[in-house]
Formats: C-alpha cells, structure tokens, sequence
C-alpha cells in the first residue's frame, strides 16, 4: 500500500496517539504512592502496583492494535480492537481490549450475521509498524465472505523464537470455545495446526479478564507436557497482559519426593493404571486402628474414662462421615475430649469449651489418639506398599492380579523412603495418597495440554486441583504417544472428574500446510481411525519433499545450510537416539545450533529437536531424518507411528523427510 495514503496515514497517527496514552497511563501508574498502609498492605498494593505496571509495557514490535469495528447506526461508532485497554486523559477509550464484549463482532461478524457491524479493518505491521490496512463491508447483500490477504499473512508470518500469540487471527469456531464462561469445562480435540494450544492459553486470558476477581483469588494454572514446550508458549500470556497464571508440568506439579526419571513402560503402565487409586484407599484408611483399652484421663484427683466401645463408636462416626483421612485424626481428639466433658457433667462439674480444648490437648488423649489414627507419611507409605507383599495382598486382593502385584514389589528395596529412586508414576501415586491424607487446594481453572498422553492417575492428580473450578483440556488422541495414553476423551475427563464436559473438535489447519497435513495423515486410519481427517485451509499448499539419501544426517545438514538463508526457525528433528550423531555432524559443519532439552538451551538459527520433544512446537522449516527410526524408538509399532504423525505435523512452510531405511509401509504406500 503506498504509504501516502491518506486513510493509512490516519491510522498511524492514531497508533502514535495511542501509544502516547498508554505512556501516560504507565507513567500515572508508577507515580503513585503509598501512603498511611501498615507494612503487610503496603507490600500487597506494591505487588498490585507492579503487576499493573508489567500489564502496561508497550512493545514496539508488537502492535498495539490490530483491528477497527466500525458500527451501523443508531451508535455509528468505531472501535481500535487491540491486545489491552488504552483510554485518553478524559477516559474515552482509544483501545478496546480483544476480550471485551464489543470485540466480539471482529471474530465472529459475518456478511449473513453483522451483529450490528457495518466495516471490518484489519491492519498489517512489520515490526511494529503500520504498513497495510483492508476493510470488509459486512452490509453487502452478497453472501461470499471476503478473503483476507493480511489474515493469510499473519498467520503464514515466518517466525522464531517462542509462541506468539493468535489474538489478530482467532477464527470464529475457535472464539466460542475461547469466550465460553468460567464455570464451563471444555475438551479441545484439536488436529496438527489448528491451534488448540493457543485457543487455550487465550481462553486463560479471556477468563482472567472477564472474571478478574474471582480467578485472581483461586488462581489459574497452565499445564504443559515438558519444560522446552512451557519456555516456548511462555511469553503468550504476558504478551496480551496477564501475568498471573502459574505454568507447570505434571511432574513438577506432583513432586512431593526426587524423582529419579521414568520406570520401565509396563510397570509405569500399571502404575497409572485408575485400580491403584483403591489399593491406596485401603492402604489409607487401614492404618485406623480400633481401641482394645479404654482411655484414661487423669484430670485433678478424678480419673476419667472412656470405654473403648464408647471409642470405637467415635471412630465409626467419623469415618462414615465421608472425610479426608487427616481431617479425621485432627477432629478424633475433640471428640474424646468431649466423652470425657460429658463424664464430667455427669458427675456434677460444669466444665467449658476451655476445659474441652485443654483435655483435648492433653498427653493422654493425644497418645491414645495417636495409637488408633496414627499420622501417614504419604512417601512411607508407598514405600511401605511396594517392599512388603503380604501388605500389598492384603490391599490389593480383588483389584490386581498376583501377577500385576509381583511387578509391583521391589526386587532390591531401598533402605528407607528418603533413599529410594522414586519414578514420575509414584511421584503420582504418592500425591493421590496425599490427597486421601488432606484435600489438595482448588484452582479456579486449569489449562491442560497434550492430556491425552497421561495416564488415568495423572489425570486424577489435574483433577483434585480444580475439583471446584473448571477446565480446558486440549490435545489429540492421534498424539497420544505414551503407552498408557487416553483411548478415548470420555474417559479421560471420567479421570479427571468432569465426566459432564463439553468436547470441541477443531479440524482446519491453519498453520500446516496443504502438502504435509495430507502426507501425514496417511497415517490417521492406523493410529486414530475414527477421527475426522484434518484439511488445511491455507491458499499456500507449502513445501513437502521425501528423499531417500546414502545418508541421511549427511543430507540434512547439507539441506539445513540450504535453508538457513530464508526466514523463519529451523527445526531439525532426529530419533532421540540420533542426536548425539545429529549434534556432531552440525558441529563438523560450523553450523550455529541449540538442542532442545538441554540446561543451556538458547536460542539459535537451527533447533535439534529429539522426536519425543517434538510435541506441541513447530517451525517453519523441519527436516525429519529416518521416519522409520522414529517409529522404532518406541515401545510399540502404534505409539511410534503416533510420534511420527507428531514430527510430520511440526512443519508451517516446509518439510524435507530424507531417510536411507525403508519408510513405514504406511507411508511407502
């Protein structure tokens, strides 16, 4: 677009007033003060003051708004859509946040449904800078919508580095699930490219803005499959203004002990298995012992008695009440205390609630207390569980079988629970007995990505912490590349405990192209038959090129050098057994790379990337080494074909697959 034009010239002269606001918005920010606060609130309203200050932060390579909503009378008003809130010093907004209701026509107004809307511009920026703008006249009586060049390129736009976020290009079936309330639990089955991972992160923001309050109190929590994939989709929340959500991983979420690293598939396998979860219940509540002596409380020159039915009784009670374990053992003392009062007013005294918190607190009635409802160290426990069989029978009879309980118990036990090399399973298993012990707090909301490859006790152990707020579950069950991963949706939200949950399933991809998505999806029909196929709705079909090579890594380099010189990231995916090999022969080259994984992972033109890290990333351009490898690098045929969909679909504007084995059969065809 000639930059003379008058229309475009306007509209960055409206950017410079804009950013000018939002300076001085930060600026009035970080000029108040605090004055007359005791020492706790003046810490509390500094933290308010600071996060307000980083929501505030202007990048100048990021636009500060992307859209214009021109309105049909009787308001006739426009509307700058952008990624936060800028007003002028009267207050008159000059940017309307995407999240805010009369923002919703830029996603989801059409020539059929205006919804009130009679012009939709959409800018263009290179760095930052206004280059482009094109409108669409939704009162047009044609009902042919409008493509849109600047869509196309913003979603094609080569890139580097982290993810960024999709607020300028979020499609209309992708807004509903993003604007969908706080109290509704949505599944995301969502094919390579069509953004479920970013339809996640920006419904966190949307419920952050749209129910500040309520999810600033419970928190929000962002679940990701491994470290590399959460520094990667780590800047799109900051980047639309929020800061308050926490991102994890499952290992890290129930690491109550060291892990040492993964067990074996098949034991890890049957630890994940949901039957374990009743063989711990019972391991629980047996430690409750019931009494064989009656209590004695010496209180004066009175002796007071309980009778050990009386005990028991108390103990029943409490244990039909439905109770957390720990909640039981802290309220039995009390209720001791109180047979004892009762005693006491028998006998004429007219003793306090004082009286009863003193004999509760009393040596006698805690050791006896201590005797029937001892304290459970949950890692003990385990420990306990996995070292002895004759306790393992005796809680597992009727649930697993003796074969399946012999793979359980250690054959060379550590000497104690602190020294024992615990896997990420029993880290899970050990945060489920956890639970049993005391109730893990509740978030607001969870998002979860990549679910379908946990199993159902790490399914469990999401769930309990958002036992009273809602989810976002996203993922693929044609990904599903561990050996206990999710068969099905219905049964994983079962696990989570939002068996009610609503399942979205996303189709049209949007960032791999034309070529590589029907290339991959040759292998749909073996590892996910009754999915719909995923179809590509780019004008760009891309680049796909299968070569057979003397050698591959060779060739790979060789092909790597040949698309250094074009824009965008770089990606070369190898069998996590190659790269080593991968690493040696890009050094022999002087060429600058990073490998993904490893402590000093940097930034770098060229990612090596091992296929089981392969999840959730993508890049412009892949090259994939040895198909086959990848598929071989797996416990079963099922799962490595998994993985090798998952590689094939991390590509947006390229794809080389050079191999010297033989291609899967499935692909060869």
């Amino acid at each position: 677009m000639p930059p003379d034009d008058p229309i475009l010239q306007a509209e960055k002269d409206y950017l410079s007033t804009s950013r000018a606001a939002l300076a001085v918005m930060r600026d009035k920010t970080g000029s108040l003060e605090i004055a007359g606060a005791d020492p706790v609130n003046t810490q509390f309203l500094k933290a308010a003051i600071w996060r307000r200050m980083k929501e505030l932060e202007d990048d100048p390579d990021v636009p500060l708004f992307f859209g214009r909503l021109d309105y049909l009378e009787p308001t006739a008003e426009s509307f700058h859509i952008g990624r936060r809130h800028v007003n002028d010093e009267a207050g008159e907004p000059l940017v309307v946040d995407w999240r805010a209701d009369i923002s919703v026509p830029f996603y989801r107004a059409s020539k059929t449904e205006s919804m009130g809307v009679g012009s939709r511009r959409r800018f263009g920026f290179t760095h930052g800078e206004l280059t482009a703008f094109e409108d669409e006249d939704l009162t047009s009586s044609t009902a042919v919508e409008a493509h849109s060049t600047i869509l196309d390129a913003e979603i094609e736009r080569p890139r580097s580095g982290p993810m960024r976020d999709i607020v300028a290009t979020i499609q209309p079936e992708q807004d509903v699930i993003v604007r969908a309330g706080v109290e509704e639990t949505i599944c995301v089955q969502g094919a390579p490219g069509t953004g479920k991972t970013a339809v996640g992160l920006h419904r966190a923001a949307y419920l952050l803005y749209a129910y500040r309050d309520q999810l600033s109190r419970a928190g929000v929590l962002v679940i990701g499959p491994n470290a590399s994939f959460l520094r990667y989709i780590g800047d799109v929340l900051p980047a639309l203004g929020e800061i308050e959500a926490k991102q994890t991983t499952v290992e890290e979420m129930v690491a109550r002990v060291k892990v040492a690293g993964p067990g074996p598939a098949a034991l890890d396998v049957l630890k994940g298995d949901a039957r374990l979860a009743e063989v711990l219940r019972r391991a629980v509540w047996s430690q409750v012992q019931l009494p064989k002596e009656a209590l004695v409380v010496p209180r004066g020159s009175h002796r007071w008695r309980v009778a050990a039915y009386q005990a028991e009784e108390l103990i029943t009670e409490l244990r039909t009440r439905g109770i957390r374990y720990g909640a039981g053992r802290s309220m039995l003392p009390q209720r001791l205390a109180h047979a004892v009062l009762l005693r006491m007013e028998a006998a004429g005294d007219s003793p306090d609630d004082r009286v009863q918190d003193s004999v509760a607190r009393s040596r006698p009635v805690k050791q006896y207390a201590d005797s029937l409802w001892p304290p459970i160290d949950p890692a003990k426990l385990l420990f306990q569980l996995f070292t002895d069989r004759e306790l393992l029978a005796e809680h597992a009879a009727g649930v697993l079988t003796e074969e399946e309980q012999a793979l359980l118990i250690w054959d060379k036990p550590a000497r104690s629970a602190g020294a024992a090399k615990w896997s990420v399973a029993d880290a899970t298993l050990i945060d489920e007995i956890a639970d049993l012990v005391d109730r893990t707090p509740s978030l607001g909301h969870v998002v979860l990505d990549e679910a379908q490859d946990l199993s159902a006790m790490q399914l469990r152990a999401v769930g309990r912490r958002c036992s009273t707020g809602s989810m976002t579950v996203l993922g693929d069950i044609a990904q599903g590349t561990t050996p206990w991963a999710t068969p099905s949706w219905d049964e994983a939200l079962g696990h989570l405990g939002k068996s009610g949950a609503h399942t979205e399933e996303l189709t049209a991809g949007f960032r791999v192209p034309g070529q590589v998505i029907e290339y991959a999806a040759r292998l749909l029909p073996q590892i996910a038959p009754h999915l719909t196929p995923p179809t590509a709705v780019r004008r760009t079909r891309g680049e796909l090129a299968i070569t057979r090579v003397p050698d591959s890594l060779a060739a790979a380099v060789e092909t790597v050098g040949q698309v250094l010189d074009r824009p965008g990231s770089i990606g070369l995916i190898v069998p996590d057994a190659l790269v080593p090999a991968a690493r040696k022969a890009l050094q022999g080259k002087g060429l600058s790379f990073a490998v993904l994984g490893d402590e000093d992972d940097l930034e770098a033109p060229v990612e090596v990337v091992p296929a089981g890290l392969a999840k959730g990333l993508e890049f412009d351009h892949v090259v994939l080494v040895e198909p086959a490898g990848i598929v071989a690098g797996e416990a079963d045929e099922r799962t490595g074909l998994r993985r090798l969909y998952v590689c094939l679909t991390r590509a947006v504007t390229s794809l080389a697959v050079l191999h010297s084995e033989d291609l899967p059969a499935v692909l060869a065809g």
